[in-house]
C-alpha cells in the first residue's frame, strides 16, 4: 500500500548570506471516523471526502456487505457503556467491568466461572493448553475433520501445545459417536495419548449447522468413558441457541468448557469469553498470561461485551432467518447448488461449479455487482448475514447473484 506525503517550501529567506535555505517540510495528516492513519494513495483523489473504508475499496451503487458476522460496528448503547466504563487492572483481578462480564457470560453458559480473552483462537487455545497440560508432550486432540480449531487457527495446538489433531469426518459438523470412541488412544506406545474432545458448534463449514443435542450427549459419554474433557468452539453458540429456541445453557451444559465470541453476531468490537469451572479458569489464567492475552484496564472493552450479551443474543434470530430467505432464493437459480432446508443459522455456504465459474471469481463478480461475500473453497461461497443486513435487502442480494450467473 502507497501513502502521499505533502511537502510545501515557503522559498529563500531574503538576502540569505553563503548557505541555502532549509526549507520547513511537513506531513500532512488526515482523520477518518476518529482515528488517525496515512491515507491510501486512491483515498486522496479529488477534493479528499472521507472514504468509509480502510484500506480503500472501490464503492458501487450498491455495498451489501456478506462477508462476515465479524464486520459488525459496535452498537451505540456499546459506545456510550465503553465510555462510560469503570476500569481497573485486571491482570491482578481489579477491572470491575471486566468482572461483571465474566460473571455474566458463565451464568448464561451455566458454568461456574469465566475469562475474557482478545480472540476466539486465543480462547480456544488457552482452552486446549489448560485441558491437556498434563499430555503436552505426546497428547492428541480430537476434532472434526473441517473444523476451526483445525484448519484456521494457524495450528496453535501444535506449534504451541506441541499436540497432534486426530480429526474426525462429521455429517454437517457433528462427528459419530463411534467414530469419536474409535478415534480415542490410550495404550498403544506408538500413538499418541488422546487428550481433549473438541466440538464446534455452530460449525462453520458446515454452513453453520447446529450439532444436535443428541450428538453432544454422546459426545459427552464418550468423554466421561475415556475420562476426557470436552470443549466446545461455541464461537457463534448464541446463533445455535437462537435456532433450536433454547437457553444457550441447554447447549453448552455438555461440555466442560465453552469459547463464546462477542465480535461476531453480537456485534462487540473485540473479544471472546472462555466459561467453565473455577479450577479450569483458575489456570486457564496462567496460559492467558503465557500467550500475551492478559491485559490491563480492558474494561471498555469488556463493557461492550456486557452489552452484547444482555441486549444481542435475542436478536440473533433475525440473521437466522435472514440466511433462510437468502438460501430460499438462492436454491431456484440456475447453476447454483444449495439445500436450504440445511441452513438453520446465519450462514449460507453454496456450490458454483455448475455456473462455470470458480468461487474466486464468482465473488469477484459479486462484488463488482455491489455484494461482497467470500470463497471457502474452489467452488463453494459463503454468505453471512448480520444486523446490518436486512430482509428488505434480499431482493437486492438475489437479483445481483442473477446478474453475475
Amino acid at each position: 500500500m502507497s501513502y502521499i506525503i505533502v511537502t510545501f517550501c515557503p522559498g529563500a529567506v531574503k538576502k540569505a548570506r553563503g548557505f541555502f535555505t532549509k526549507c520547513l517540510m511537513f506531513s500532512l495528516f488526515a482523520e477518518t471516523r476518529r482515528r488517525r492513519f496515512f491515507l491510501p494513495r486512491q483515498a486522496l483523489r479529488g477534493t479528499m471526502e472521507e472514504t468509509h473504508s480502510y484500506p480503500f475499496v472501490e464503492e458501487t451503487a450498491m455495498s451489501i456487505d456478506l462477508r462476515s458476522d465479524t464486520i459488525t460496528q459496535p452498537t451505540e448503547s456499546m459506545r456510550r457503556a465503553m465510555a462510560a466504563a469503570e476500569v481497573g487492572d485486571d491482570v491482578f483481578g481489579e477491572d470491575p467491568s471486566i468482572n461483571r462480564l465474566e460473571e455474566l457470560s458463565a451464568q448464561k453458559t451455566g458454568k461456574e466461572a469465566a475469562l475474557f480473552l482478545p480472540s476466539g483462537t486465543m480462547s480456544n487455545l488457552v482452552a486446549i493448553l489448560t485441558h491437556t497440560h498434563n499430555n503436552a508432550r505426546f497428547g492428541e486432540v480430537i476434532c472434526e475433520e473441517s473444523s476451526h480449531v483445525k484448519l484456521n487457527e494457524v495450528g496453535g495446538m501444535a506449534t504451541i501445545g506441541n499436540l497432534m489433531c486426530r480429526p474426525v469426518k462429521g455429517v454437517r459438523g457433528a462427528m459419530p459417536e463411534e467414530a469419536v470412541r474409535a478415534a480415542v488412544q490410550v495404550t498403544d506406545i506408538h500413538h499418541p495419548v488422546t487428550a481433549l474432545i473438541c466440538v464446534e458448534n455452530t460449525h462453520n463449514f458446515a454452513g453453520g449447522a447446529v450439532l444436535p443435542l443428541q450428538n453432544l450427549a454422546a459426545m459427552r459419554r464418550v468423554a466421561d468413558e475415556f475420562s476426557l474433557p470436552l470443549h466446545m468452539d461455541g464461537a457463534r453458540v448464541y446463533n445455535a441457541a437462537a435456532a433450536l429456541g433454547v437457553k444457550v445453557s441447554e447447549i453448552t451444559r455438555y461440555a466442560d468448557s465453552v469459547s463464546t465470541c462477542l465480535s461476531k453476531g453480537l456485534s462487540a468490537p473485540v473479544g471472546a469469553v472462555l466459561n467453565g469451572s473455577r479450577e479450569f479458569i483458575a489456570q486457564a489464567r496462567k496460559y492467558r498470561k503465557l500467550v500475551g492475552g492478559g491485559m490491563r484496564q480492558a474494561g471498555i472493552l469488556a463493557a461492550a461485551g456486557i452489552v452484547a450479551l444482555t441486549e444481542m443474543t435475542e436478536r440473533l434470530a433475525e440473521d437466522n432467518e435472514n440466511a433462510k430467505l437468502l438460501a430460499n432464493g438462492l436454491a431456484g437459480m440456475k447453476g447454483i447448488g444449495l439445500d436450504p432446508a440445511a441452513v438453520e443459522t446465519n450462514i449460507v455456504i453454496f456450490d458454483v461449479k455448475a455456473t462455470g465459474m470458480t468461487a474466486p471469481a464468482f465473488c469477484q463478480k459479486l462484488g463488482e455487482a455491489g455484494v461482497r461475500c467470500l470463497d471457502v473453497g474452489p467452488y463453494a461461497v459463503r454468505f453471512v448475514t448480520q444486523r446490518h443486513f436486512d430482509k428488505s435487502q434480499v431482493p437486492a442480494v438475489l437479483k445481483a447473484v442473477e446478474s453475475v450467473l
